[in-house]
């Protein structure tokens, strides 16, 4: 993973910005608003009845809880990635891959015994369940971050022992849930974008393309394509609050991005994904543009 320093630049309004810097500048603007606009305005849903999959038995110290792993072709699905790919994501610490969940309320149950107990239901998208059925990595990842999902949402400590129950789908009855139908803005990519007017440089680093989009209104995430590397060695990699810098080993990559976000430097991660060659980021922001 390549080193993660601290860089506080001193930008002023005076400088001059080039035409792909300022064209950067309105797209992430844009996109930053439609969000802010999402979030201040009653945001659009739809109504979704998620289908039965499988139960699992945990506690908390208010008592037993299961959790209902339900599918439904309304959930989006994560990126399609071969497990070892995954697996190797993970080693690295990789904080960009996601997978997306619908976690529902907690309702009232009782269990074979008759005795009180609380459920929750949390929905993945079918394709991905269907693939999940076959694979015991992917089951146990889900199970992972869903219950991990339920322990920040509800602020509920879950205790990490775990079983499926055998021949029970669910337990109690599984609600209809609500999910955002807005799909969030994405910034275009701009890694290698020239202006008509701007002359490609001939000779020096080059400059490696660039993938942005704003993964939540906290979080603006990135990825870099290096295709010339094989790992992070000789990467360095500079974050100040409004400021990406990168450079490559034998100055073979160079990268100076102003973004016009306020980026909380101490929370950023970066890992190097060695099979697709890029370098991937995830920033979280301290605030949004007004």
């Amino acid at each position: 993973m390549a080193d993660l320093k601290l860089l506080v630049p001193e930008l002023n309004e005076a400088e001059t910005m080039s035409a792909e810097t300022a064209r950067f500048e309105e797209l992430l603007l844009q996109a930053s608003k439609e969000l802010q606009q999402a979030q201040t305005s009653r945001p659009e849903s739809t109504q979704i009845q998620p289908q039965p999959g499988f139960c699992i038995k945990t506690n908390s110290s208010e008592g037993k809880v299961f959790i209902n792993i339900c599918h439904s072709p309304s959930i989006p699905p994560p990126a399609d990635l071969t497990e070892d790919e995954l697996l190797q994501m993970l080693e690295e610490d990789q904080a960009g891959f996601r997978i997306p969940m619908s976690l529902g309320e907690p309702h009232a149950e009782m269990d074979a015994k008759g005795q009180g107990c609380t459920a929750y239901d949390v929905a993945v998208n079918s394709d991905f369940y269907r693939r999940m059925q076959n694979s015991d990595f992917l089951r146990e990842l889900v199970i992972t971050i869903a219950r991990e999902g339920l322990e920040d949402k509800y602020s509920l400590p879950l205790n990490p022992e775990w079983r499926i129950l055998k021949n029970r789908p669910f337990l109690g009855s599984i609600s209809q849930q609500n999910i955002r139908s807005q799909q969030r803005p994405r910034i275009q990519e701009l890694g290698n974008l020239y202006m008509p007017d701007s002359p490609r440089p001939e000779k020096g680093p080059e400059k490696p393309h660039l993938n942005l989009w704003l993964e939540a209104p906290d979080l603006l995430l990135a990825e870099i394509d290096l295709p010339k590397l094989e790992g992070a060695l000789g990467l360095s990699l500079e974050i100040g609050e409004n400021r990406l810098v990168m450079g490559g080993p034998q100055q073979l990559y160079h990268l100076d991005a102003y973004i016009p976000l306020r980026i909380s430097c101490d929370e950023s991660k970066a890992a190097f994904h060695q099979k697709r060659k890029q370098l991937m980021v995830a920033m979280p922001l301290l605030s949004m543009p007004s």
